[in-house]
């Protein structure tokens, strides 16, 4: 068993170990229970898989900058 701390606002961490062998992660639904003289959390939702890089979460009204783009393309070379 591992022991975990209650922050000011009521909050614990779950042990990363406990995290990963049962898949909660960000966006997970626990529900929590008291069940005697000790609580019980069941998972209740986890989300679809993530992706670890965030690569295409965020959408743009503008276009994409193509990847050798040289900004420094954009200075006036005229300049004496």
């Amino acid at each position: 068993m591992q022991a975990t701390s209650v922050i000011s606002k009521g909050q614990i961490t779950i042990p990363k170990q406990i995290r990963q062998q049962l898949g909660i992660r960000k966006g997970s639904k626990l529900e929590a229970a008291i069940v005697g003289d000790h609580i019980e959390l069941y998972i209740r939702n986890i989300p679809s898989n993530i992706t670890s890089t965030g690569f295409a979460m965020l959408k743009s009204k503008h276009t994409a900058v193509p990847s050798d783009f040289d900004p420094a393309s954009l200075l006036n070379n005229d300049r004496a």
